[in-house]
């Protein structure tokens, strides 16, 4: 079985990695598979490879039983979450890792009274609001791209965003810096529990003027927005197409951008978030054309006279 499963995660990789290739000289060559058949032998591959080479091992051993019945017990008692335990248990000379304290935690879904708190913050605040989120994406050669980006709650517009391979504290604070200089800052920046959102970095947002709301442990809901635009930008782009490297991955979300942010209509908004007039039919010749958007997967429609 692993004989048989090592010769297709080759096959699978040679021909990968031949695809820049086989595109460069498709003049010459007849398609023999349809693009997303293409796609999906990638995302296998992919899978087979990260498969092959992470090896179980013991992983790190349990904290004692007595320190995982405290946990459970302060949070049952209490209603503390991870920091207020783990904060608990220095005073008591018992040393936790926050994620580890998270991990023993008793499961539980937020209330009707907290998830109508956030989301009365969330409406009362939208247009002072920024988040930010990082998506995973891979290479053609199996290797992972970071994709980092903010997005206004507002109008829910993508202010910015930054690609590599190699994400860090820093790379984040200096992309900060470039996205909100001088009086441009939301009052809000909402943020998950990334190891990249260090202190360093949350020190960071607060010098620029910016208060950090960083959501709880395991609670994407409470950064639903830009969990929502990384499920957009998976369906509607990087689903799509096979990321050949850094500089690739940058043009296409680029474009998907420009495209999300001028010509996408926001069932939300009903808009745009920048903002679309609407056009009116001007005359009974007037036909409706496609314009090709993101390299022909997306269009915007207008109105044009008939030639």
């Amino acid at each position: 079985m692993r004989l048989a499963m090592w010769h297709l995660l080759k096959l699978t990789t040679i021909f990968l990695r031949c695809i820049p290739a086989f595109f460069r000289s498709r003049s010459k060559q007849s398609v023999i598979v349809q693009p997303e058949t293409v796609v999906r032998w990638h995302r296998k591959g992919f899978r087979l490879y990260w498969r092959s080479i992470s090896k179980r091992g013991p992983g790190r051993p349990p904290i004692p039983a007595e320190v995982q019945a405290l946990i459970r017990r302060f949070a049952d008692e209490n209603g503390w979450r991870a920091r207020k335990v783990r904060a608990e248990l220095a005073k008591l000379g018992i040393s936790v890792g926050l994620a580890t304290v998270s991990r023993y935690l008793p499961m539980r879904n937020p209330g009707h009274d907290q998830r109508q708190r956030w989301k009365t913050f969330l409406h009362n605040h939208k247009h002072g609001i920024a988040a930010m989120d990082c998506l995973v994406v891979p290479t053609v050669r199996f290797r992972l791209l970071y994709a980092w980006f903010v997005i206004g709650h507002g109008r829910r517009e993508i202010i910015h965003f930054g690609v590599t391979e190699h994400p860090t504290s820093p790379w984040v604070v200096q992309h900060l810096r470039e996205v909100f200089p001088d009086d441009t800052s939301p009052r809000f920046l909402i943020y998950d529990n990334d190891s990249i959102f260090s202190e360093r970095v949350t020190e960071s947002i607060k010098n620029l003027g910016i208060e950090p709301q960083r959501t709880a442990f395991r609670s994407p809901w409470q950064n639903g927005i830009a969990e929502r635009w990384v499920g957009s930008a998976r369906r509607e782009l990087l689903d799509h197409v096979i990321i050949l490297n850094e500089d690739h991955l940058r043009h296409l979300l680029r474009e998907y951008v420009d495209y999300y942010n001028a010509d996408r209509v926001h069932t939300e908004l009903q808009d745009s978030p920048m903002g679309r007039p609407t056009e009116h039919r001007p005359s009974r010749e007037a036909q409706v054309i496609g314009l090709p958007r993101v390299g022909g997967l997306h269009h915007r429609y207008e109105w044009r006279e008939a030639a």
